[in-house]
């Protein structure tokens, strides 16, 4: 049994015995309380998110988790749960969860993203449960005048065997709040659960599937307007003038008008966005009207100039300068292509990369390219807002509430205390929803109208506003000795306008090879983009996979066994002493793969493709079996293989990474935003190709280590793996290299 040292202050608990019910409510603060050692720093983000809860027991022992992480689909409001559930030792039916609105002046820094919910609460969730029962405890042995140590506990009822007595927790609640909060508490062995690592249903269910109103568009308010914007239609425009005399004289218009968002001297913070802080705004009494109006406006636009803006990061301020220009992807893929040819900036060098490539009996070079993504969560952009003089009440889907908070009380003048964020369940995310540009517009048109307002994206605001995956490319070059022995690799990756490799230079293979060289190049755009999905991550999985399967080929070697060679290599004489990731628990998820899709004697009639990637601390690896039909691929099944450490609920695991696949094959396949003069060429789901139902895969199998190991990601891991894996299996197939994503031009056969 661990002990936890409770290191949160005082201050931190809050604790009110007077409850109407007569219970105990506890308010803890995850972070601050539960510091993580040197060692499993060393193993997360550079980052921390800090979180808060609260814990709720009535006097008839139903426990209320308040959840304050925002809920998209990942199910956190049921995961997160059960960790407290297990340690507080009650009964799974007596557990409700409420989600929590954003409180800045109670919780701190309330965030989705990055695969770290499952991470972030493990010990500090625990702890709080483990907290709670011993105070319990405390109560009960002073009530009953007997020694806590002879006190137990099961499904929320308090024990005390040689007296016979007994209590629920709810009896003792009251006076457990007037206890003293204990500096340490002992949490439960990974033999011992009962909770976690058993499947329980998502708490949300009934009412998702009932369509009870858990989302910003359902949400209704007396006095309440439509409002929508019309933003720049091309990258590098902006609003000239706008002639609004027919749309004002439709019927249900209450006004046009043009709002600015953020300040000229604003200083922006990452998630602040770059573009389109000037629209114009219709409102009006229903969305069909105000639809309507809106494709009635004339708007002259005009070019941007080069403008510079203040970003204030972890790294510090820094000036950005938002390019003049109407970009395309013509001139952007020219632009990146004489970018690759030239040096770029060394993040990583070991050995002689230079030396080594001169004396190789075996040279390979390839280059991979990906283009911008749009997120498409199939909620498109939207929230409701009422500012008066006195607060703002914002309602709306949010990744990350804390990062808007700066611009929304800089745009409304209003200090950041009187401004409440409640947060509604996401109808997806992936990173677009960290970017809450939404809500200070619909600030914004609230406090100019002085009512309250729901601010509605159309799909082609959507897809058109911004917040893309980045476009990439990547040229990897192997060197192999006489004996087929890897010597030497290197990569030069760059991006608009980002690198993808950040620090990926320090993961697989590197470490692995003596001789390695890894390099980056950047391209200034004013074209919006932000996290998506495993950012960065989701280009480099494929494009290192695909390569390594060709190095493989190259070297006459089985795919898997090469990779584990390598990893070999990286646990018994490692290169280097950054290197970010276990090749022990790396190539545990290739063997298990490997195993449970029987690699060695192949799926008869079907073409076979394996990747392995590592990130968000989650090691994953993927067999993707395919057929050709009518010269089209079929995904007959994918294998996946994955040590997250503990699986908290396994069905949600199993559902969140059957989830994460089909995404990357659909984004493989079909995936594409192109431009043309600043202008996105796709607008709605007509051109923009996603995956249908029917190209889903026949079968998924997921397996999961077994591991006693902290819990990590699985939102994003599962995601840039498949990418290779079905490249790898369309070479098979076809006898064709794919170097281009998506793998389907224009829809087209691949022979």
């Amino acid at each position: 049994m661990t002990q936890v040292k409770r290191t949160i202050n005082r201050r931190a608990f809050l604790k009110v015995s007077a409850l109407a019910s007569g219970g105990m409510m506890l308010s803890f603060s995850w972070l601050a309380g539960c510091k993580p050692s040197t060692e499993e720093t060393s193993r997360l983000p550079k980052e921390w998110f800090e979180l808060s809860s609260y814990v709720k027991i009535g006097d008839n022992g139903v426990v209320t988790l308040m959840s304050p992480n925002p809920e998209f689909g990942q199910n956190v409001k049921t995961s997160l749960p059960m960790m407290l559930a297990e340690e507080l030792d009650i009964d799974w039916k007596d557990v409700i969860v409420e989600q929590a609105d954003f409180f800045p002046e109670r919780f701190e820094r309330q965030f989705t993203g990055g695969s770290l919910a499952m991470q972030m609460a493990w010990k500090p969730l625990r702890t709080a449960g483990a907290t709670v029962r011993h105070m319990l405890i405390g109560a009960a042995a002073q009530a009953w005048q007997v020694p806590a140590s002879e006190i137990t506990t099961k499904s929320g009822v308090l024990y005390h065997k040689a007296s016979g007595k007994e209590a629920g927790y709810g009896a003792m609640a009251s006076q457990a709040a007037g206890l003293p909060v204990p500096e340490e508490v002992p949490l439960k062995k990974v033999s011992d659960f009962k909770i976690i690592g058993n499947s329980k249903k998502n708490v949300e269910g009934l009412n998702i599937v009932t369509g009870k109103p858990l989302f910003t568009l359902d949400y209704k308010r007396e006095g309440m307007q439509i409002a929508m914007v019309a933003h720049p239609p091309a990258f590098g425009l902006k609003v000239k003038s706008v002639e609004d005399s027919a749309a004002k004289a439709m019927p249900g218009i209450k006004d046009v008008f043009i709002i600015k968002t953020l300040a000229d001297d604003y200083e922006r913070n990452g998630f602040d966005t770059t573009t389109f802080t000037e629209m114009v705004v219709v409102v009006g009494n229903t969305t069909w009207e105000v639809l309507n109006a809106k494709k009635a406006l004339k708007v002259a636009w005009e070019k941007i100039a080069d403008t510079t803006v203040v970003i204030a990061g972890r790294g510090g301020k820094q000036s950005v300068t938002i390019p003049a220009g109407l970009e395309s992807t013509e001139t952007h893929q020219t632009a990146m292509a004489e970018m690759a040819k030239k040096p770029g900036k060394v993040l990583r060098q070991d050995g002689d990369p230079k030396g080594a490539f001169k004396k190789a009996a075996k040279v390979i070079e390839r280059t991979y390219s990906a283009p911008f993504l749009a997120h498409n969560a199939m909620e498109p952009v939207n929230c409701f807002a009422h500012v008066t003089a006195e607060n703002a009440e914002i309602v709306g889907p949010i990744q990350a509430p804390e990062f808007i908070m700066q611009a929304l009380s800089a745009r409304l003048g209003m200090p950041r205390e009187k401004i409440q964020i409640k947060l509604t369940r996401m109808g997806g995310g992936f990173g677009q929803r960290a970017y809450g540009h939404h809500l200070v517009e619909a600030a914004t048109i609230s406090q100019k109208l002085n009512a309250p307002v729901k601010l509605v994206y159309t799909r082609e605001d959507d897809m058109t506003y911004g917040i893309y995956r980045p476009t990439y490319t990547a040229t990897y070059k192997a060197a192999l000795d006489d004996q087929n022995n890897l010597i030497a690799y290197q990569v030069k990756a760059g991006g608009i306008p980002e690198s993808p490799l950040g620090f990926a230079q320090n993961r697989f293979p590197a470490g692995a090879v003596d001789n390695y060289l890894a390099e980056e190049w950047e391209l200034n755009s004013n074209i919006t983009i932000g996290a998506f999905r495993a950012p960065r991550s989701n280009f480099l999985g494929g494009a290192e996979q695909s390569f390594l399967d060709e190095v493989a080929e190259l070297a006459g070697k089985d795919p898997i066994a090469f990779r584990l060679e390598l990893l070999d290599r990286a646990k018994t004489k490692p290169v280097g002493e950054q290197n970010d990731y276990d090749p022990e628990r790396y190539a545990g998820v290739l063997k298990l793969v490997r195993d449970k899709s029987n690699w060695e004697k192949g799926n008869s009639g079907a073409h076979r493709g394996v990747s392995a990637y590592f990130c968000h601390n989650t090691y994953v690896a993927e067999v993707v079996d395919l057929s050709m039909r009518e010269n089209k691929p079929i995904v007959e099944k994918v294998f996946a293989a994955v040590d997250c450490g503990v699986v908290v609920n396994p069905d949600a695991a199993t559902n969140m990474g059957e989830g994460g696949i089909i995404d990357g094959i659909g984004n493989a396949l079909y995936g594409e935003m192109t431009f043309r003069g600043g202008v996105p060429q796709k607008k709605n789901f007509d051109t923009y190709r996603m995956i249908r139902h029917s190209e889903a895969p026949k079968a998924i199998e997921i397996h999961f280590v077994k591991s006693e190991a902290d819990p990590t990601g699985l939102g994003e891991p599962l995601f840039p793996p498949i990418f290779g894996a079905l490249a790898n299996a369309l070479y098979k197939a076809t006898g064709k290299r794919e170097y281009t994503q998506p793998f389907l031009q224009g829809n087209q056969p691949l022979v």
